[in-house]
């Protein structure tokens, strides 16, 4: 059986490249700018991995000979079976990585295509606060904070897409030497409310994990 290569965000992008092409395909009568979409929405694909010298390459670079919807369809069909899912994470897991919150509560992760997941977020209403959980190395990081609704819509840092957002706050671990326990830094940014949406824009995890290292290392 193949095996999985295509993380979300990498799933993400190639979608968003196909659809580039589809784009150019209804509207652009040129044949050559057809042409020039095509190979630079290749381009775009391959730079995502390296050392693809199997059947992997050959099936992204497929998106180069696309000519009508079906086309497209078909293309991003063939590659469901190749998507990684987020690691599974216990409830157990997620409780350990935020042990001071004895009584959090947690949504129902068994309904969520992880597939389709980059990390895991949610919102506790009560508390105020908003939890992520992602995956890098091989260990899952878990970062809390507080979030206040912008009501409004604007660019997420992490997916970088026009959305409704709220300013997530949290405590960043990195502190000077000797300093007393008043002493904190916080780190903030604007992210999507809704965490399926940002799941289904972000085509690179880039912005994330600088944020995410600059709260917990």
């Amino acid at each position: 059986m193949n095996e999985p290569f295509i993380r979300n965000h990498q799933y993400n992008c190639i979608r968003d490249q196909a659809e580039s092409v589809l784009r150019a395909l209804r509207t652009v009568s040129d044949p050559m700018i057809v042409e020039s979409v095509r190979s630079g929405a290749q381009a775009k694909v391959a730079a995502l991995f390296t050392g693809l010298t199997d059947y992997r390459k050959a099936l992204l670079e497929s998106i180069a000979v696309m000519k009508t919807a079906d086309d497209i369809r078909s293309y991003l069909q063939a590659l469901e079976p190749y998507r990684v899912a987020f690691p599974w994470i216990s409830e157990q897991q997620i409780r350990k990585l935020f042990p001071k919150n004895k009584k959090l509560k947690l949504p129902d992760f068994a309904q969520i295509d992880l597939r389709r997941v980059t990390y895991l977020s949610w919102i506790d209403i009560q508390t105020n606060k908003m939890y992520i959980v992602y995956e890098a190395g091989g260990q899952f990081v878990g970062v809390e904070g507080r979030y206040t609704e912008s009501n409004k819509k604007s660019y997420c840092f992490a997916c970088n897409r026009y959305e409704e957002l709220v300013f997530f706050s949290a405590i960043s671990k990195n502190r000077p030497a000797n300093a007393s326990s008043d002493d904190y830094r916080s780190v903030g940014n604007y992210i999507c409310l809704n965490g399926h949406d940002c799941n289904n824009n972000i085509t690179d995890v880039s912005a994330l994990e600088k944020f995410i290292v600059s709260v917990t290392v």
